[in-house]
């Protein structure tokens, strides 16, 4: 055996010893890891989006924004022709005019009828005086036609003088109870006129609300994306016009496998590695669990009893908010950007 085999022969057992060593170093720190962390690439950035609909239609006058800008909330964005809407608004206030006219003539009728009652009040009165008048003398003509003091037609002159004195009476208290009938029927008349006016107000409130509508508003503070209009178009109540990504609503949505929600719970931190940022330090912490799988909640989720089945692993989303990270990155990050996670299990 020569000397240069000999030297080859104890090379290798050392390289073989080194492999081995950095094996052993390295499964040794990927053990140690994983007991302290779970780890998912199956995650996304997500966030609120807050989708901007119609609420009348019309023709767009203006557009006073372009897509992927920043807007404040209460902006108005798009301006819809509101003529119609203004007309809408004067007939309303028009209707409101002639309820309010009809509640004057309704109040002036009450107080004419409750002259007419005071005048039938006297009017009784009046007839009561000449009534009992007309009794007495009725009852002093009876006992001197007995004796013959007074003739028969002066009796008979007395009878009927009591007898239209009554009739008199009860025409005046008749009188009376239709001028009471009366008030309550123009009292009547009123509350519908106020009711009246009620509905006129309900019409002007509801037309003025209708007239609003046609500025469309920024809902929340964020980037608008997806517009779906354009000047002059004619859009209908309830179509969609754009969507605006909410500012300081961005989270992670992490799918984790069901097998690794074991040690999972929720305030834990969580290194964010950003595909498209990875020397960006992004914190979070673990927020919450959707309440079913990712399959389950799938427009059409898998039924295991129709046919043969096969275990498949789940996945259940996780939301994790973010805690920390530098400005810039924030304003960087966009709903569906792909991230890898890493929960810390152990501390």
């Amino acid at each position: 055996m020569t000397t240069e085999t000999k030297k080859k022969n104890k090379v290798i057992p050392i390289i073989l010893g080194v492999l081995i060593i950095i094996g052993a170093i390295f499964g040794t720190r990927e053990y140690i890891y994983y007991s302290k962390h779970v780890d998912t690439d199956d995650a996304q950035i997500d966030g609120d989006i807050s989708p901007v609909v119609a609420r009348v239609g019309g023709y767009v006058q203006d557009i006073n924004f372009e897509e992927n800008t920043m807007v404040k909330e209460g902006d108005v964005l798009v301006k819809l022709d509101d003529r119609d809407y203004k007309v809408k608004v004067e007939q309303a206030e028009a209707g409101q005019v002639g309820a309010n006219a009809g509640v004057g003539v309704s109040q002036s009728q009450i107080i004419a009828t409750q002259a007419n009652t005071s005048t039938a009040k006297a009017n009784i009165d009046a007839a009561r005086v000449k009534l009992n008048l007309a009794q007495k003398d009725y009852a002093r003509y009876a006992n001197l036609v007995k004796d013959g003091s007074i003739t028969q037609q002066q009796f008979d002159q007395a009878k009927a003088e009591k007898e239209s004195a009554e009739a008199a009476f009860k025409a005046a208290t008749d009188q009376y109870t239709a001028a009471l009938k009366q008030v309550g029927t123009t009292q009547s008349q009123l509350a519908v006129s106020n009711s009246g006016v009620t509905q006129r107000q309900s019409d002007v409130d509801f037309a003025k609300l209708q007239l609003s509508y046609t500025d469309v508003k920024a809902p929340a503070t964020g980037i608008v994306s997806k517009k779906n209009i354009q000047k002059g178009q004619l859009i209908a109540a309830g179509q969609a016009l754009f969507s605006i990504v909410n500012e300081n609503s961005i989270y992670v949505t992490a799918n984790f496998k069901e097998t690794q929600l074991e040690d999972i719970t929720p305030g834990q931190k969580v290194k964010i590695e950003v595909d498209a940022y990875p020397n960006d330090e992004v914190i979070g912490e673990v927020y919450n669990f959707a309440p079913i799988t990712g399959a389950k909640g799938s427009l059409l989720p898998p039924d295991n009893a129709t046919g043969n089945f096969v275990k498949v692993v789940q996945r259940i989303p996780v939301k994790i908010k973010i805690t920390k990270a530098q400005k810039d990155i924030l304003a960087k990050l966009r709903p569906g950007m792909s991230v890898k996670v890493s929960v810390s299990i152990k501390d």
